[in-house]
């Protein structure tokens, strides 16, 4: 038979251990934890307590250290956009309403400077041709004609200007009367105007054939011009030129051609970075089903789309046969490279003072200001503020 006392003590650790205790597993049934009903009991039960308590362990703070040395960094610029030529060069017909009778050439084609790519009919041309080279000769005929004329019109005048002199001569003495003299003066003058003639006449003929020569010349390059020709080394890009077709009735050239057979980027920029770029920067492209291919920036964007708040750019590639004008492109411009001095960019704490890092030596932490500049590859660039060897804390 128990006490009154000894009851109360019973439920007073049941229901203390309820109200306030975990619950330990032990052998798959929840049972209440002693050591919290001990502790609720205020030292009822002093037993239970020592045996169930539990110990808290301090923790110390751990952190992550990292050298400032000196190692290769970069600055970058992005760059995205489509491959184009860089010397368009487009090829029409030069003469217009003749027949398409050929086509040699085609898109994909690599030409050479003076290839035929397509002829015209050329009956009419060459028959225009042989008339102007007729006129040629006729106005070179002409020429010799005249030049014959002179000839003899100046002979005339020196037999004319002979007589003149020896009727001078007589009528002094007496032995020619004043009518033969008068017909000896009228004589010579004749001459003259005659000698006049036919140096005006030289003039004319000359001038005839240099006409007659510019007609022959323009036929020529007429008839030439019915072989389309391409006038630069480079590849076929675009051909609207069809058989049966007659040239010159539209505006589209018949062919396109890649200058040289150059293709490059035209890279958009945006306008924040344009001040980075400069010719000559190196470039990392990589293009669409191709790869990564090297280039250069060959020109920097002189003005912004007012709407897209970007810069066209032109990066020059390195010879590929694989790149095709129109293929999407993207990547970087290194703009700078450098070895400097360099931290985890988690060790540089950003405030309102500018950047400072947390410098550690002899065990002793130390908050420093220094100056920041490039961020590359996880790791940013110290200018001002640390020496290299120096610890900092990365995390």
């Amino acid at each position: 038979r128990r006490s009154p006392l000894a009851d109360w003590r019973l439920w007073a650790v049941l229901l203390g251990a309820m109200a306030s205790g975990p619950l330990v597993e032990r052998s798959g049934v929840a049972r209440p934890c002693v050591a919290g009903s001990a502790a609720m009991l205020g030292g009822a039960v002093p037993a239970l307590s020592e045996t169930a308590g539990a110990t808290e362990r301090s923790e110390l703070p751990v952190v992550t250290l990292a050298t400032a040395e000196k190692t290769p960094i970069e600055a970058r610029v992005p760059v995205s956009g489509s491959l184009v030529a860089r010397q368009p060069v487009q090829i029409h017909a030069n003469v217009s309403g003749y027949e398409i009778q050929g086509v040699i050439a085609d898109v994909g084609d690599r030409v050479k400077k003076g290839d035929v790519l397509a002829w015209l009919s050329d009956d009419a041309l060459t028959a225009q041709y042989e008339q102007a080279t007729a006129e040629y000769s006729r106005a070179e005929a002409a020429v010799r004609q005249a030049e014959s004329q002179i000839d003899s019109a100046v002979a005339a005048l020196t037999e004319a200007a002979s007589t003149l002199d020896r009727t001078r001569s007589l009528r002094k003495s007496g032995n020619a009367s004043q009518a033969v003299l008068d017909q000896a003066v009228a004589a010579e003058a004749s001459a003259q105007a005659a000698s006049a003639l036919a140096a005006d006449g030289l003039t004319v003929a000359r001038a005839t054939l240099a006409q007659a020569e510019a007609a022959r010349r323009l036929a020529r390059l007429n008839l030439d011009y019915a072989r389309i020709k391409s006038p630069v080394d480079g590849v076929v890009i675009e051909r609207t030129a069809e058989l049966g077709a007659i040239s010159g009735t539209g505006g589209d050239p018949l062919f396109t051609v890649i200058g040289g057979g150059e293709v490059e980027l035209a890279a958009d920029v945006i306008e924040t970075a344009l001040g980075q770029l400069k010719p000559g920067d190196s470039a990392e492209i990589e293009v669409a089903g191709i790869g990564v291919i090297a280039g250069k920036v060959r020109l920097v964007p002189a003005a912004v789309d007012p709407l897209t708040r970007l810069g066209l750019a032109r990066i020059s590639l390195d010879a590929d046969p694989r790149l095709r004008v129109g293929l999407f492109a993207s990547g970087w411009v290194t703009t700078e490279q450098r070895e400097a001095i360099t931290v985890p960019t988690s060790a540089v704490l950003a405030g309102e003072g500018g950047a400072r890092v947390q410098v550690v030596t002899d065990g002793r932490v130390e908050t420093r200001e220094v100056r920041a500049g490039l961020t590359w590859q996880g790791r940013s660039e110290i200018t001002e503020g640390l020496t290299p060897g120096e610890q900092v804390i990365a995390r």
